[in-house]
């Protein structure tokens, strides 16, 4: 998070194309794993190099329908166990969008941006803002609510409901 007052993250773009559904994120055969096992395989199968070569602070862009398939949390457990620090996309599974807001990963919807793997990109979540700093472009899409920013801010669901209850056991 960069900027006073507002949630950015900037990073280097990792982009895919639509319906990347929760299968390619954490495939079926290694959900057994420990999760640093099973985020060595995410993306595998449209992206053999993602795992070993995302880095810290790398934002995954998606076009329509990323995250479909099922509810498995270890979609959003993966890319954040690799360090990927946010997820841009034209359009997110419900189920997804939640997992990821829920367990403290940045998810920002936008419906038009031109972006390619490898640009540095920010994204502003309190303004709804996308830059892409690579080629000096801009757009605006719409902003997280104040409470999802709050739950972002607390980092994730378990430790925003162990602030709002003192005393509670934190995740």
């Amino acid at each position: 998070m960069t900027g006073a007052g507002a949630l950015q993250v900037r990073g280097r773009a990792w982009v895919f194309g639509d319906q990347i559904d929760t299968d390619l994120l954490a495939p079926g055969p290694f959900l057994r794993k420990p999760l640093p096992e099973l985020a060595t395989h995410c993306l595998q199968a449209v992206a053999p190099d993602f795992a070993s070569s995302v880095r810290p602070g790398d934002i995954v862009v998606g076009g329509i329908g990323f995250g479909i398939g099922s509810s498995r949390e270890q979609a959003v457990q993966a890319l954040a166990q690799l360090g990927v620090a946010a997820v841009l996309a034209r359009g997110f599974a419900r189920i997804f969008y939640r997992n990821a807001l829920n367990l403290g990963l940045p998810a920002m919807q936008c419906e038009a941006f031109q972006i390619e793997s490898g640009d540095q990109i920010e994204l502003d979540l309190v303004a709804g803002a996308v830059h892409n700093l690579s080629r000096g472009q801009h757009w605006d899409c719409d902003p997280l609510p104040p409470p999802l920013i709050e739950l972002l801010q607390a980092g994730g669901l378990m430790p925003w409901l162990a602030r709002r209850q003192p005393g509670a056991p934190a995740a």
